[in-house]
């Protein structure tokens, strides 16, 4: 059912990917997954043959230490159908904030420049020291847990964290308190007192982004859209752009105060597929979308159009054969359900924003079980149960949710002041992302009695 013609005009890596694929059967694939088999096959074939399908997903693909892995899996899919590169088409991955994408833009990434340039690359990070006045790392930084095991080694002393709470919102959170708590200088910034603010020795108070200062946003789409100010910040809070100025002018650099607009062209100087972003384009446009290479371009709506050209215009998109890896905290007699994390629809990571406000469709934090596995257990909806890790233990009340399949749990993070799920889970990361395995716990659940 693979697009032949695509495959041999577009594509690389064909043979081995396929070779590598070649034992899973609709079995073995029903047994790792627990999806029946005929419900794989009807999805495949519907996939294959629709005219035009996007694969979309989330944290649930990439939480994980194969979570790239994942992500070549799905890619790999695209191009063996060939549903990449034009209209209704596509690969979909749903951010899990709202400029995630923006800030893999700018180059919060440890290997990336602005535009996503190489940092290890010669020719580009001199472009950028010519501008910058200074000398760039010609090696890759450290991923946030990359930083937390150097924190453990004693080689990151001093953290300056901006608009994170990471106390709260990092796997075996315990650990990464003992690890916060253990540096020698810690400075935070942000616009609320969070949990790990209170590990500071410095918290700077920083403005609302979305309402208090000017900039933009990227959306997943790579939709870069401006946000203007529309309120002056209270008390002493300051836009970030002015507490970092202030901070370079204590430390010998003295900046100024350029204005969002001239930073961003600054950035446009750097950036090719930002060039033709002016703010007046971004403002008349209703936003643009990169690639936008001089003010001429309107961007471009999907990305790989080119691999539909013939011959195709640059490199052959190759496949990436991937091999399946369990996940890494194994379940057995004494940890025998899996416990996965996520989001629910009213909340924010933390709750950091959104947990100062009540919401009819907000019950606070549960631990969720199929029905089955609640009859198991002897347990009912309100219940307060234990939820055990090989990390560390928390009590929750029971929800039954008919959507879980036996074996399988949830939980949320949004409340961890009430229930610290971040506890439980294990801070194994993906190689290639650095992201942890949020989404495979291994626990056991044990009644306490009606919830009070």
């Amino acid at each position: 059912m693979h697009n032949r013609e695509f495959v041999e005009r577009a594509t690389s890596g064909f043979d081995d990917y396929r070779a590598a694929v070649d034992a899973w059967t609709l079995d073995r694939a029903a047994e790792v997954t627990g999806v029946p088999a005929d419900a794989i096959q009807e999805f495949a074939h519907a996939y294959a043959l629709a005219s035009t399908v996007q694969l979309c997903w989330t944290l649930g693909i990439t939480e994980h230490h194969c979570g790239t892995d994942n992500v070549f899996s799905l890619i790999n899919l695209a191009l063996l159908t060939g549903h990449i590169g034009r209209w209704g088409s596509g690969l979909v991955p749903l951010r899990g904030q709202n400029n995630v994408q923006g800030g893999a833009d700018m180059g919060a990434l440890p290997n990336k420049l602005p535009g996503f340039k190489d940092v290890s690359d010669d020719v580009e990070r001199a472009r950028f020291e010519a501008v910058y006045g200074t000398q760039l790392p010609a090696e890759p930084g450290w991923h946030i847990s990359q930083m937390f095991d150097a924190m453990e080694r004693n080689d990151l002393r001093s953290v300056y964290i901006i608009g994170e709470n990471p106390a709260q919102s990092e796997a075996d959170a315990t650990r990464v308190r003992g690890l916060l708590a253990g540096l020698d200088h810690l400075v935070v910034q942000d616009m609320f007192l969070t949990k790990t603010a209170g590990f500071a020795d410095v918290v700077l108070p920083a403005v609302a982004g979305w309402a208090e200062t000017d900039g933009t946003f990227t959306s997943s789409e790579r939709r870069v859209q401006l946000v203007r100010r529309a309120l002056d910040p209270p008390g002493e809070a300051k836009d970030d752009l002015v507490i970092i100025a202030d901070l370079a002018a204590r430390l010998g650099h003295d900046w100024g105060h350029p204005t969002a607009e001239e930073l961003w062209d600054e950035l446009r100087g750097l950036s090719a597929i930002h060039a033709g972003m002016s703010y007046e384009r971004l403002a008349s446009h209703g936003g643009l979308q990169w690639p936008c290479r001089d003010e001429d371009d309107p961007g471009r709506p999907f990305l790989h159009g080119r691999l539909w050209d013939d011959p195709v215009t640059g490199s052959r998109a190759p496949f990436t054969p991937v091999e399946w890896i369990p996940p890494v905290d194994e379940l057995s007699e004494e940890y025998p359900i899996r416990l996965t994390t996520g989001r629910r629809l009213d909340s924010y990571n933390t709750g950091v924003q959104s947990g100062r406000y009540s919401s009819p469709k907000r019950w606070g934090e549960s631990i969720d079980l199929s029905p089955e596995d609640a009859a198991t257990l002897g347990l009912a909806d309100g219940d307060l149960a234990r939820v055990t890790s090989r990390r560390g233990s928390v009590e929750a009340p029971v929800r039954t949710d008919p959507d879980l399949r036996p074996g399988l749990a949830f939980m949320t993070f949004h409340f961890p002041d009430q229930v610290d799920t971040n506890v439980l889970t294990l801070d194994a990361w993906d190689p290639k992302s650095g992201t942890s395995e949020y989404k495979a716990t291994a626990v056991r659940i044990e009644g306490l009695g009606e919830s009070s």
